[in-house]
């Protein structure tokens, strides 16, 4: 017999947190779902020099702010102490260990299948996170390597590459971060760049870039901004093109909308390329027993590779085929990258959700 409930929520990370604590201020009965045994699991596996790339004041979840005590932008370390705390300040008991399998329609209900035992619930919320599973391309020879390979996921600092020769392939938030962290802490990182990339300063002649990103797109279209940024941007990082980064052809905020890729908010990796402590690589064309093959037929030697080639959601597993992200009774918190920030996203959404829950189930939504 399944147990039921008004709804179910899928992940205890930050979207899943935020979920529960807008469902308990609407009145509504539900159970969190959480595979791992502790809230926040992916961001206790992130690399440790990590911070909020957005400013605390709009990085918050809802109803309960981030300490005044804490600084503009959140180490990772202070970030998994304030979604404990806000767990415990709500009262949410997510039940851990529950490996979500199915999710199916039953009537007019949804049938949740997990580790233990099936569920019932008019709607389901799904929040298990963009940064679910570690995608890393198949790259030919890269059995042959001899050297340490990794996926960023795996890396927490640069102690274990002290006097290494590091290839670092992607450059995202993470692979600049992770290059930056190796760059200061006596390794020889190079980045292989495959496309183009958009790179923004995380702070604009002192504003924080988020806040300028709000003004911009309330102010301005997104073709007018496009053409912009990219003038304010060589103003404030100069010209990149003479390390071998060059940007997409779409303009940043278009590049956002129409694939969900964010740029890359620099906290230092620019200054590090242009000191030449940070090499710039063309993408990968093969990997042997001791380096690569670049695109175009130079070479180089290496220690170790890390893949900082992102992540999928892997909802996609467990959610019967057929259903669509618009059906009635079915949420998604946390998939919506934005240039205001996915947190900000985060606390929209999971307000938004448990409105519409509440109405539909016939009531006002509590204060």
């Amino acid at each position: 017999m399944a147990e039921s409930t008004d709804v179910v929520v899928v992940g205890a990370g930050p979207a899943g947190l935020a979920a529960g604590a807008c469902l308990k201020k609407a009145g509504l009965n539900f159970i969190i779902l959480e595979k791992e045994r502790q809230v926040a699991s992916s961001w206790r596996r992130h690399y440790e020099r990590l911070h909020l790339h957005t400013v605390k004041r709009f990085s918050s979840l809802p109803f309960r702010p981030f300490p005044d005590d804490y600084p503009r932008y959140v180490p990772r370390n202070l970030f998994i102490q304030y979604l404990d705390g806000y767990a415990a300040h709500f009262d949410l008991r997510p039940r851990f260990g529950e490996t979500v399998r199915a999710i199916r329609r039953d009537g007019n209900d949804w049938l949740v299948e997990s580790t233990s035992a099936p569920i019932r619930a008019g709607n389901v919320v799904i929040a298990s996170g963009y940064n679910t599973e570690p995608t890393t391309p198949s790259v030919p020879g890269i059995e042959k390597f001899k050297g340490k390979v990794i996926h960023s996921a795996q890396y927490a600092n640069a102690k274990p590459f002290a006097g290494q020769s590091v290839l670092v392939i992607g450059m995202g938030n993470t692979g600049a971060e992770i290059a930056l962290d190796l760059a200061e802490n006596g390794a020889r990182p190079t980045i292989s760049l495959r496309n183009g990339v958009h790179i923004v300063p995380r702070d604009l002649f002192g504003i924080p870039i988020q806040m300028v990103a709000m003004l911009a797109t309330k102010v301005l279209p997104t073709g007018a901004n496009d053409k912009l940024f990219p003038i304010i941007l060589d103003a404030a990082l100069g010209d990149l093109t003479k390390y071998g980064i060059r940007r997409p052809p779409q303009g940043l905020l278009q590049q956002i909308r129409s694939s969900a890729k964010i740029p890359v908010l620099d906290v230092g990796t620019v200054r590090k390329i242009s000191e030449g402590a940070i090499k710039i690589a063309p993408g990968l064309s093969a990997v042997t027993a001791d380096g690569v093959i670049f695109a175009g037929g130079g070479q180089g030697r290496f220690d170790a590779i890390i893949f900082a080639t992102g992540y999928h959601a892997n909802y996609q597993s467990f959610i019967a085929a057929g259903a669509a992200k618009n059906e009635p009774g079915l949420y998604f918190v946390g998939y919506r990258n934005s240039v205001t920030g996915l947190l900000r996203e985060i606390s929209k959404e999971a307000m938004e959700a448990a409105d519409d829950i509440r109405r539909r189930q016939g009531g006002a939504v509590a204060a």
